[in-house]
């Protein structure tokens, strides 16, 4: 922050992520990124692959380390075995003398190589007159391994002559186990953010001006682009496939785990994995714009946020660890007047004993390890703090259209005038339908599709009216009966009068009347019933708000199992005053929504969820986005951040006692 030009730093060390925010104008990245190296830390591009090789490399050493110390605390431990057991005068002042001197040798690398990283960062944090964990560890491993070294050469010297190379290495050894397992837990806990972060390869095939296809760089691609992407490799781009069919890989962008098919003009999504068949596929949108870029985005967000648990015990941490120095120093001062080497060891001990390392791991580490699991389940966190407010919920409120039900809609019945039967009715809605890309017009193409019906030639020069509907001319081959223009939407558009307010209905009419009406209803998602069932059963109390008519909402309420309790006609305004007085009531509030005009109540509520495409990822006001909308993951993510809270719960109460 110190560096004229970086705007903003955010620091997580559990992730050991970093975002900053800097001003072009005045400052370049190679001036901040050489900042830190005065501090010892190196600052490398996220999704550098020469990043994801020093990582490997610092893993590799990290287990050498281990097994060293691992190997040495044996040995050393078998030497000091005979002590422990033995009386007095059962060992020879030589042998016991030798089994000393081995003990001292093998201590060496556990110290000098093993316990590097504990000095390396007490030093550094000195040197900048600060405090961290590892001054304390690093304090206790130099002062036993002198007082033992000091009694090893003059055992009747003033330091005693008891030895403590046994207890010096298995310190070290457990030590670097805990690190160890930390480092994989955090490697496996922001494993999907790397694994998502990586999915895009350096260069991908595109097509030439003469048609054939040529290596590029990514960075070099276009929208308009033609691409040749191979079975196994990750579509570069978002885009529609242009020749023959596949299957895809969604699983971390969508959560839905199987491969989903893919037919000609399909849209594909830039990260998912190509998995059946090559296939061209046409740029549509790049970089920034593709929907993998604001998965990563919202993802990176996440890994680098601070956890109200965690900055109190990183507070309670640093004035604890100035305590333990003062309480350690006050212990070697107690004992020095009757036993000056046991003043040292009991100085030691407060300072291994009460190493405040669970303190600061014990929130971020089980909440990244929760964020991880959820994300490789296809739920994406916004903001890492929801899990701890997640853990709270007692009360669950749905959205109804595009969450308890489809985004598209479904043909329920169809009515027909004297003369026209349902397929023929179906076949003149198409003709129009297909110039429309209004919700009411997909659902008549898609039952037409259905019903194995085509569009015929029976009409032309269809024009859409904005907000209102479809008009065209019939041609001279039209069927039977009919006469004049066609007219396909509303009632008034339609010039028919009807006193039916139920449902959702479509009409098509021509100059002498009514041909067809079309009754439009919402599908229930398929996992809906089963998700409301497992909640209550769960115990929340579940609420369902809606826009649309009380007679629509109670009728999407009665497909399911367990109905919710439904609050019809509400308006954006309404909605926020209904979940507001449930606050008031003391209900914790999760609401759950498409975001399209849930802006309100997803910002208000204690912990917001959006499903589905219905808007852009990086514009959501939810806390967690579920893009592939699979209402089962509910239960299991509130399961998910119980069990999480409850472990940092116990290891806030370990790293007490």
């Amino acid at each position: 922050m110190r560096v004229k030009g970086v705007l903003a730093a955010d620091i997580r060390a559990a992730s050991g992520r970093a975002s900053i925010t800097w001003s072009a104008a005045l400052t370049k990245p190679s001036v901040w990124m050489a900042a830190p190296l005065v501090l010892g830390y190196q600052l490398v591009p996220a999704s550098d692959v020469f990043a994801d090789g020093d990582t490997r490399q610092q893993d590799r050493l990290a287990l050498w380390r281990w097994l060293v110390a691992g190997f040495c605390m044996m040995q050393v431990m078998m030497y000091a075995a005979p002590a422990y057991f033995s009386q007095l005068g059962d060992i020879t002042p030589d042998i016991e003398k030798l089994l000393r001197w081995a003990s001292w040798v093998l201590s060496l690398p556990v110290v000098i190589f093993s316990g590097q990283p504990f000095f390396t960062s007490a030093v550094r944090d000195l040197r900048h007159r600060s405090i961290s964990m590892d001054l304390p560890v690093a304090l206790g491993i130099a002062v036993t391994f002198a007082v033992s070294t000091a009694a090893t050469f003059e055992p009747q010297g003033w330091w005693g002559r008891e030895v403590y190379f046994d207890s010096l290495s298995m310190l070290v050894f457990f030590l670097l186990t805990d690190r160890l397992l930390e480092q994989r837990l955090r490697s496996r806990s922001a494993g999907a953010l790397d694994t998502l972060m990586q999915r895009l390869q350096a260069s991908v095939e595109r097509q030439s001006a003469d048609g054939r296809f040529e290596r590029v760089a990514l960075r070099r691609l276009r929208v308009g682009d033609v691409l040749r992407v191979m079975p196994g490799e990750a579509f570069a781009a978002d885009g529609i496939i242009t020749l023959g069919d596949t299957l895809a890989d969604e699983a971390l962008l969508t959560g839905e785990s199987r491969p989903v098919p893919h037919a000609l003009g399909a849209s594909v999504m830039a990260g998912s994995y190509n998995l059946a068949n090559v296939v061209p596929v046409r740029v549509e949108k790049t970089g920034v714009d593709t929907r993998y870029a604001q998965v990563v985005a919202l993802m990176q967000r996440a890994s680098i946020e601070k956890l109200r648990l965690a900055m109190l015990a990183d507070k309670v941490a640093k004035p604890f660890l100035l305590f333990v120095l003062i309480a350690a120093s006050l212990a070697a001062v107690f004992w020095w007047r009757t036993d000056p080497s046991r003043a040292l060891m009991a100085a030691v001990a407060v300072l291994v004993v009460t190493c405040p390392c669970a303190l600061s791991l014990a929130t971020p580490t089980a909440m990244l390890t929760a964020a991880g699991l959820l994300a490789r389940n296809g739920v994406l966190v916004r903001h890492l703090q929801a899990i701890e407010s997640l853990a709270d919920i007692d009360t669950i409120v749905f959205d109804k259209t595009g969450t308890l039900t489809d985004a598209s809609m479904g043909l329920h019945c169809v009515q027909t005038r004297t003369g026209i039967t349902r397929e023929q009715a179906l076949q003149l809605a198409l003709g129009l339908a297909l110039h429309s890309l209004h919700p009411v017009s997909r659902a008549l193409v898609a039952a037409a599709n259905m019903s194995g019906v085509q569009a015929g030639c029976d009409v032309c020069n269809v024009n859409e009216l904005a907000g209102q509907g479809l008009e065209a001319q019939l041609v001279s081959v039209a069927m039977a009966g009919l006469s004049g223009n066609l007219r396909l939407r509303s009632a008034r558009f339609c010039h028919v009068e009807t006193l039916t307010r139920d449902g959702r209905q479509v009409w098509l009419a021509d100059d002498l009347g009514w041909i067809a009406r079309f009754e439009l209803d919402e599908t229930v998602r398929a996992d809906a019933a089963k998700t409301i069932s497992t909640l209550r059963a769960k115990g929340f109390e579940l609420h369902m708000f809606s826009g649309d008519r009380d007679s629509s909402a109670q009728r999407v309420a009665s497909r399911l199992d367990d109905p919710c309790r439904v609050h019809g006609d509400c308006t954006p305004q309404t909605k926020l005053e209904l979940m507001q007085a449930l606050q008031q009531r003391g209900r914790k509030v999760l609401i759950v929504g498409d975001g399209l005009n849930d802006g309100p109540v997803l910002a208000a509520a204690n912990v917001s969820v959006a499903v589905g495409l219905a808007v852009p990822l990086a514009q959501a006001q939810a806390d967690f986005v579920m893009p592939g909308a699979q209402l089962m993951m509910l239960p299991v993510m509130l399961s998910h951040a119980r069990r999480a809270m409850g472990i940092v719960r116990q290891n806030l109460w370990w790293a007490a006692i």
